[in-house]
């Protein structure tokens, strides 16, 4: 079963296989291996362990090492607390084409902390960000 056939059904019922081979709990299928090593990276990102992230995500620890291996299929309230809780975009997630530079990763970073923070800090954290960027551009002027 493809990733996409899982969000397209509904949550609360297993859509039939499509591709991928079921075996058992194990979904031989590159889009889930993949996922989770999109999901994984975001979460090392983070600087978040299994355990963390699962307790953010309200899930168990088991289910995000077998989601990150891609031995395993979602649904798609699971899939939409991990992004939650990643502070991650779904999209990104589940259709990255090409990897970013360090310039895009770096400020994918500062913004996926930046979503865990309250109003003030966030305020706080953009109003630095813009003073260092202005003053950069003074001195490289």
């Amino acid at each position: 079963m493809t990733f996409m056939a899982c969000i397209a059904a509904d949550a609360g019922a297993r859509p039939e296989p499509e591709g991928g081979e079921i075996l058992g709990n194990r979904a031989e299928s590159q889009e889930l291996i993949c996922l989770g090593s999109r999901i994984r990276e975001r979460r090392l990102s983070a600087g978040l362990s299994q355990e963390a992230l699962a307790e953010k995500a309200g899930i168990s620890p088991n289910t995000v090492s077998r989601i990150e291996g891609g031995l395993t299929e979602m649904y798609v309230e699971t899939f939409r607390k991990l992004v939650h809780a990643l502070g991650a975009d779904a999209g990104t997630l589940l259709c990255r084409e090409e990897e970013p530079d360090s310039g895009d990763r770096h400020a994918e970073g500062i913004l996926r902390r930046m979503r865990c923070m309250g109003k003030a800090e966030q305020e706080v954290v953009a109003q630095t960000v813009h003073a260092l960027a202005d003053a950069l551009e003074k001195r490289g002027q």
